[in-house]
């Protein structure tokens, strides 16, 4: 069910009132987990070469856009090819494509990762989608700073927690094609979901569709439109902020229902670096608030304990996994139940073991995939330009 349009708070980050500004953000983001934000840095004619670059991108034969198909989390994914939620009545995938941009200084060079069609095809094409991407990632960058000051932290608080130095940012492109429209208020363009990181600023052309649902756990679900504001960013709060701030900051549902009409939108979205450990803040805990996950206190090398949460949050902790094994199939898992102490121990008795003579280590031979193997025994690359075993 819906209910008529969302008036959703406008934040001016052009404001020289930093301290109202953040206040006005923290009750925006207790209350919608959206808000606008104007004189963001991002001009009105960027934005429309931007969706005219997209739509040129969109237009191209089918063949020309899959040989530009994603990899690591970059490139063009194809109309049908992801279900947001996969409780929905949808039997395929999400009428929409989209075409992803990672970090364009990206860490993890040499790779490549970044794809970009043929200059002699779209010649104007990356440079706009850079220049957004840039002047994108400023606006959010001076919005985290006002976030903090939203949560009586000091403003470079995730600069520092969340090593915007080397963010994990990445922009979207996104083509609902508007002959896909459907009455069937079940059928969604982009199914309902939430955000996984900090926080995601998105741009759109005007065309209607975007709905949120402030009250993700009730039934049944009230959908809200959200309007296009000419000028103005749309801004929503992620996972990651709202497990940071202990639920105070809301990580609200949305999705794109179809309208009949072709739709374009551009999201960015803004996480920590990935390695960076989520913390309940301390300024969003008290005895009326306490943390809505069990903390534990872990000790860390080199400096103070941290506090990290052990989530109860089953369906929203298994989105996190499988957005981790679909993008990297690696990722860290801390409060696993093993003590740092036994972990020490472990290696402790392995050095032991490979410090005996080899006559010794020898009597332990490999059998049945069980026992010693010595240096040299084994090749686990056939391919490999080496010789011999490793």
């Amino acid at each position: 069910m819906t209910e008529e349009p969302l008036k959703l708070p406008i934040i001016d980050l052009s404001s020289p009132d930093r301290l109202s500004t953040a206040a006005s953000i923290r009750k925006a983001c207790r209350e919608h987990g959206f808000f606008y934000v104007v004189n963001h840095g991002v001009e009105e004619e960027l934005l429309e070469s931007v969706f005219g670059e997209s739509k040129k991108l969109f237009a191209l034969p089918l063949e020309k856009k899959l040989k530009l198909g994603r990899r690591e989390h970059r490139g063009y994914t194809p109309l049908f090819a992801e279900n947001l939620d996969p409780d929905s009545a949808s039997k395929t995938g999400d009428p929409k494509e989209s075409y992803y941009i990672g970090p364009l200084e990206d860490h993890s060079a040499p790779l490549k990762l970044n794809q970009w069609p043929p200059q002699e095809i779209l010649p104007s094409w990356r440079p706009t989608v850079e220049t957004f991407y840039r002047k994108v990632m400023c606006a959010g960058k001076r919005l985290l700073r006002l976030i903090a000051l939203a949560l009586n932290l000091e403003e470079n608080f995730f600069e520092k927690a969340g090593g915007l130095d080397k963010p994990t940012a990445y922009l979207r492109l996104l083509h609902y094609p508007g002959e896909l429209g459907s009455s069937d208020e079940d059928i969604c363009a982009a199914s309902a979901h939430s955000d996984y990181g900090m926080i995601t600023l998105l741009a759109t052309d005007g065309v209607r569709g975007l709905q949120i649902c402030r009250e993700k756990f009730k039934q049944p679900r009230v959908w809200e439109d959200v309007l296009h504001l000419d000028g103005a960013l749309i801004v929503n709060i992620g996972d990651l902020m709202e497990r940071w701030t202990n639920c105070l900051f809301r990580s609200t549902l949305h999705r794109v229902i179809p309208v009949g009409q072709e739709r374009y939108s551009a999201a960015f979205f803004l996480d920590p670096k990935q390695d960076c450990l989520v913390e309940c803040l301390e300024s969003c805990c008290s005895e009326s608030s306490p943390p809505r996950h069990n903390l534990t206190t872990e000790a860390h090398d080199g400096g103070p304990s941290k506090t990290a949460y052990r989530s109860p949050d089953r369906s929203s902790t298994a989105a996190f996994i499988r957005q981790a094994c679909t993008e990297h199939g690696f990722f860290y898992l801390v409060n696993r139940g093993v003590e740092k102490q036994l972990f020490e121990q472990v290696f402790g008795e392995s050095k032991k073991l490979f410090a005996l003579p080899l006559v010794e280590k020898m009597k332990l031979a490999q059998k049945e995939n069980r026992g010693y193997t010595p240096l040299f025994g084994e090749v686990l690359d056939p391919d490999s330009g080496s010789e011999g075993p490793n």
